[in-house]
């Protein structure tokens, strides 16, 4: 296994780093680093014999932790930041249609399920009213401090739900 960073380069995360168990004083699950962050690589290691883990120190933060490859990118690659982050409260600024059926007006609250990146645009995955759609950045609108996320969509006792 030759590694694709080295002591001393610059990487950016790209996905949110949490606890796995592995980062002392942390609770397992908690957000270790976002994505966007970069870092200097200062020791490249492994993990059962077959995975490359790089010790990335991020000195804007003072944390150090462990990444994989595959969350890696070199710091000058090209890199669109985005606004909303898994499990945030959002605001829809359309209105979205399933079968030909409005089901999601413009304000509705949702909840992001997923941050995609494609090419140079960000997608998410984002909930609303029992359905998930695939929507642009500007589909979407930070929900105000406080906001709730919105109760599932029950139809006879069950789960509603559209498709991606």
């Amino acid at each position: 296994m030759k590694p694709d960073y080295e002591y001393g380069d610059e990487v950016r995360l790209i996905r949110n780093i949490r606890n796995d168990g592995t980062y002392p004083g942390a609770e397992l699950g908690e957000l270790l680093m976002k994505r966007g962050a970069v870092g200097c690589v200062y020791d490249v290691g492994t993990y059962l014999q077959d995975q490359l883990i790089y010790r990335v120190h991020f000195l804007d933060e003072g944390v150090t932790v462990g990444c994989r490859t595959e969350e890696l990118l070199p710091a000058d690659a090209p890199w669109i930041p985005n606004q909303f982050e898994f499990r945030e409260v959002v605001l829809s600024t359309v209105a979205m249609r399933s079968g030909g059926e409005q089901v999601v007006a413009p304000g509705d609250v949702g909840e992001v399920v997923k941050v995609i990146r494609e090419d140079d645009q960000i997608l998410y995955h984002a909930r609303f009213n029992g359905y998930t759609f695939m929507v642009p950045e500007a589909a979407l609108e930070a929900a105000p401090e406080g906001t709730k996320r919105a109760a599932p969509v029950l139809v006879n006792g069950l789960h509603a739900g559209g498709k991606v």
